[in-house]
């Protein structure tokens, strides 16, 4: 239990005697005493204060083991030599590293290549998390930071290791920029002192520490913390392309038994923005799902269903009424048509079958991974995103809530438009009001749907066969639809 807990009791049992009358003073003088003695203690290193961990060696991870992070990996191993080979930098007048900060969303793999970047020099791991450090009482978090650069340094002699590597998770926790707690100084001179042992660390210790450290959220970290010298480099760890999202599926299906039928590419395109730790959790939800139907290989449907898994959760147990099954099935019908319809081949999967907080879903299949995209490409979306309030009010003459986040997201969509200079406004300012953008979202928003109205009009037949169709079966997939479509084309 860490330290600071049983003072706090300890404060509270002296508060409660004293307004009981009792003279408190013998006992505090025997807390301060028992307080001088464990620090004295705690700094001579007779007892330890173990709020980081030391990952044992059979928990070693290499550069192998990390998948879909090409760059990242390269610009790290590039740092790791100007750990491991200390004469040859030294000639060169070298000054080694002395922080890496790698940033990028969550489950993109950054402990994975801190733990990589261990293994490939060969030096002891130490992690811990920003949050370890700050607490209520003054100078307890200073005090942690001291003893973590002592600990690497002290384990690191006793098992002959020249190196160390010290991982911080959450560092924006830590090195929060200063005086944004204006009333608790202690996250400052947590900071402070951090700053103090990165500038300490020289080229010519007996031990050369490494500090790594991870952070979704770099705006939030303290410049004097960035700046060369203590973070000498920030790696991007962006979440995968589809090529990475591929070599990602591979490892984390190396030791599963796969069906003939599986097609790892296909299943690579279809998870556009899934992170590493998304593609570990679809890979374990497919032989979960084989499992429980005791199959001996885990198949492409399997896979397909924990795309959906993943994204949405699990099946609930809500029954909509008939009434509702017929309105869903139409909603999404309409979303699947105009996807088609817009960008053929973009539909890989709808269904009525409850997930999550879905009633029914429309799944996309990317064409190729995109990361900028036109005016025509974004009022495609938005026309794709109203699609199914517009089909509820063709056949049911009203739309409902359940378009209220495709509502939602046509919204953002519209806005992109105007911030991007892609609008009637052209360029766009601060200064102009939210009136003015607000008449313009709803005028983009309005265009699109009537643009909508007469593509569904235009296929109002088709779109009640393929909604009692998805009615009766709950799943069409994107083929299916595809098939349909083509035969109303040839037919008309």
């Amino acid at each position: 239990m860490p330290h600071e807990y049983p003072i706090g009791v300890a404060l509270a049992i002296c508060f409660f005697l004293l307004i009981s009358g009792f003279n408190v003073l013998p006992l505090l003088a025997l807390a301060v005493l028992a307080g001088v003695l464990y620090m004295g203690l705690l700094r001579k290193g007779l007892i330890k204060n173990s709020f980081f961990a030391e990952v044992p060696s059979g928990g070693q991870v290499s550069f192998t083991d990390v998948g879909g992070q090409a760059t990242a990996k390269n610009e790290l191993m590039e740092a790791m030599e100007f750990i491991k080979d200390r004469e040859a930098i030294g000639r060169l007048g070298i000054r080694p590293l002395k922080g890496i900060l790698l940033t990028g969303p969550p489950g993109t793999g950054k402990t994975l290549l801190a733990k990589a970047a261990a293994t490939y020099t060969d030096s002891l791991f130490f992690a811990t998390s920003g949050s370890e450090f700050v607490e209520m009482y003054a100078g307890v978090g200073a005090q942690r930071v001291r003893s973590l650069f002592r600990q690497a340094r002290e384990k690191a002699k006793q098992k002959n290791k020249p190196r160390a590597i010290i991982f911080i998770d959450e560092i924006e926790v830590l090195g929060v920029k200063r005086g944004a707690h204006a009333s608790h100084m202690e996250y400052d001179q947590t900071l402070n002192q951090l700053l103090v042992e990165m500038d300490g660390l020289q080229s010519d210790d007996d031990c050369r520490l490494l500090v790594i450290a991870a952070t979704n959220r770099v705006d939030m970290i303290d410049p004097a913390l960035l700046r060369p010298g203590r973070f000498d480099r920030i790696v991007q760890v962006e979440l995968p392309d589809k090529e990475g999202r591929l070599q990602i599926l591979e490892l984390h299906t190396r030791n599963k038994p796969l069906a003939a039928d599986v097609r790892l590419e296909e299943i690579a395109k279809d998870t556009f923005g899934f992170s590493g730790a998304h593609l570990e959790s679809l890979a374990n939800e497919a032989a979960i799902m084989a499992f429980r139907q005791g199959e001996k290989a885990i198949s492409q449907k399997h896979f397909k269903e924990a795309i959906d898994k993943v994204m949405l959760g699990e099946k609930v147990e809500r029954k909509p009424s008939e009434q509702e099954l017929q309105r869903i099935a139409i909603h999404e019908t309409g979303h699947a048509l105009v996807s088609e319809l817009e960008r053929p081949g973009s539909v890989a999967h709808l269904t009525i079958v409850p997930r999550g907080q879905a009633m029914g879903y429309m799944r996309q299949s990317p064409e190729h991974d995109s990361y900028m995209q036109t005016k025509t490409q974004l009022e495609s979306q938005i026309r794709i995103a109203i699609a199914g309030a517009v089909a509820e009010e063709l056949l049911l003459q009203e739309r409902s809530t359940g378009a209220a986040n495709d509502i939602q997201e046509a919204v953002k969509l519209a806005k992109r438009l105007i911030v991007c200079g892609l609008s009637e406004l052209g360029i766009v300012d601060g200064e102009q009001s939210g009136e003015l953008i607000g008449s313009t979202v709803r005028s983009i928003i309005a265009e699109q749907e009537q643009k909508v109205e007469q593509i569904l009009s235009n296929y109002r037949l088709l779109l009640q066969q393929l909604a009692s169709l998805l009615r009766h079966k709950e799943t069409l997939s994107g083929e299916e639809l595809r098939a349909y479509l083509h035969r109303f084309r040839t037919i008309a």
